[in-house]
């Protein structure tokens, strides 16, 4: 998740730095990166973040895991990942739609 985040970050302050007349088009990123392939390992990192907090909890209810703090906080992890990716879809939808609106 953290790696996920990180690499998100990374890719966003790529596209945010200025462009100067050498450096390659992206800002910086790789060839292969654009908005669909980063929204898209995104999603996975999310359902990922998901299933191992369902994992955790699974484990924890069979006795197998014995650290409730840890299950706890993966599943706050998996749930506020969640949260914002629904907030970035809505944005998203809600960008869409203001442009869909816009007198030609």
């Amino acid at each position: 998740m953290n790696a996920i985040n990180n690499s998100l970050l990374n890719n966003l302050r790529g596209l945010s730095a200025p462009v100067s007349p050498s450096a390659p088009p992206g800002g910086g990123t790789l060839a292969g990166d654009d908005f669909a392939s980063i929204l898209q390992s995104m999603l996975v990192g999310v359902s990922q973040s998901q299933q191992h907090a369902t994992r955790l909890a699974e484990s924890f209810e069979m006795g197998q895991h014995q650290d409730l703090a840890s299950v706890m906080i993966d599943q706050q992890k998996a749930k506020l990942a969640f949260q914002t990716t629904l907030q970035v879809r809505n944005k998203m939808v809600s960008a869409y739609q203001d442009i869909m609106n816009m007198p030609v």
